[in-house]
């Protein structure tokens, strides 16, 4: 017998269960939000619109300063950095302190030495200006048997030798004398006579002899000879005679006869030494003014130039005429371009126990 096959079991919902299932999720949703809105509505009736206002205001405020401390404390922090920078420098600069004070207790003792050198030394100053003093008061009270005064009344005083009972002085009265520099002297050399009487290096040489014999030792002689080529004396007859320091009318005429001799011609030095020689007796003392080297040893020359080791040759050759045990004294007027001169007359001097001046523009 056939069985009957069995129906499945099926579930159905109909369009109008949906409807009402869809309407009452409807009706459950404004239900919610009729609630919420009904809340709102009742805590706006409880907190009024200003307060809020006012509670806003007070929380922008709020954070406005929250924010002006934050950067305040940014700032509170850097300058505690920088202070904190400063006060490691101070505490380096400290301890740099500490070890120089160290350092100068150590060194003390040698700064208390040179302190008592510095001190004796100011003392030996003293003593020296002490008898400096003394000198210019000896020269001021009329012990110089002629006076002299330089500009602004200045006494030099020197290691030149002065002293003596027969001084001679050799001047130099070339057209080298004229002036200091070489072109110049070319120039000088063809100008007229009164212009070369007025040339600033001649009336130093001139001035200097005059000063010269005011420092001479009372009851002492002397003689002043200018050479140029030829030499002769500066007063008129006496060749080979001494003159009395005491006698003022030739110490006169020396100066007014060297003031009118004209700087020309050579330098004929070896004659100018040879009158020591000649003098009788002869001098314990020679001052010698000159400006260079010797460019002849007689009276005339044929030749137009003349090397510096040839006026060398020269002065060696003119040097033998100087008698041993007679100090000379150089007053040296340098001119340009002779080199060899300050070391030829410094070694004479050194030589003979004289002394050795290189005389400055302004002298004396």
């Amino acid at each position: 017998m056939a069985r009957k096959r069995a129906r499945p079991d099926q579930f159905s919902m109909s369009f109008l269960d949906c409807m009402c299932c869809g309407f009452g999720a409807v009706i459950l949703l404004f239900m919610i939000i009729n609630s919420q809105i009904k809340e709102q509505i009742e805590l706006d009736k409880i907190v009024p619109d200003k307060e809020i206002n006012d509670i806003k205001v007070r929380l922008l405020e709020e954070r406005k300063n929250l924010l002006i401390a934050k950067n305040s404390l940014s700032e509170i922090e850097d300058k505690d950095q920088v202070i904190t920078n400063e006060i490691t420098k101070l505490i380096i600069l400290l301890n740099e302190l500490k070890a120089d004070l160290e350092k100068n207790n150590i060194d003390s003792i040698a700064k208390n030495k040179r302190i008592e050198k510095l001190k004796a030394d100011i003392d030996q100053l003293n003593k020296e200006k002490e008898e400096i003093l003394i000198t210019t008061q000896r020269l001021k009270s009329g012990d110089n048997i002629r006076s002299f005064t330089g500009d602004g009344d200045r006494q030099y005083l020197t290691g030149l030798k002065v002293g003596g009972e027969r001084i001679l002085i050799l001047i130099d009265s070339s057209a080298s004398m004229l002036d200091r520099k070489i072109i110049n002297i070319i120039r000088r050399r063809n100008m007229p006579d009164d212009q070369k009487l007025r040339s600033v290096k001649w009336r130093q040489a001139v001035s200097s002899v005059d000063w010269l014999m005011a420092q001479f030792p009372e009851n002492s002689e002397f003689q002043v000879y200018s050479f140029n080529n030829k030499v002769k004396p500066v007063i008129d007859g006496t060749d080979g005679e001494w003159i009395k320091s005491t006698d003022l009318e030739k110490l006169d005429q020396t100066i007014k006869n060297l003031r009118r001799i004209i700087p020309e011609n050579g330098t004929n030095m070896k004659d100018a030494l040879a009158v020591i020689n000649q003098l009788v007796p002869r001098p314990d003392n020679v001052i010698l003014l000159v400006d260079g080297l010797p460019t002849m040893n007689k009276a005339a020359t044929d030749r137009g130039m003349i090397t510096g080791q040839e006026r060398l040759n020269l002065y060696y050759e003119a040097e033998t005429e100087i008698p041993s045990g007679i100090p000379v004294n150089i007053l040296l007027y340098p001119m340009e371009g002779d080199y060899n001169a300050s070391i030829a007359y410094w070694l004479l001097a050194y030589r003979t126990g004289g002394s050795f001046m290189s005389i400055s523009k302004d002298w004396p």
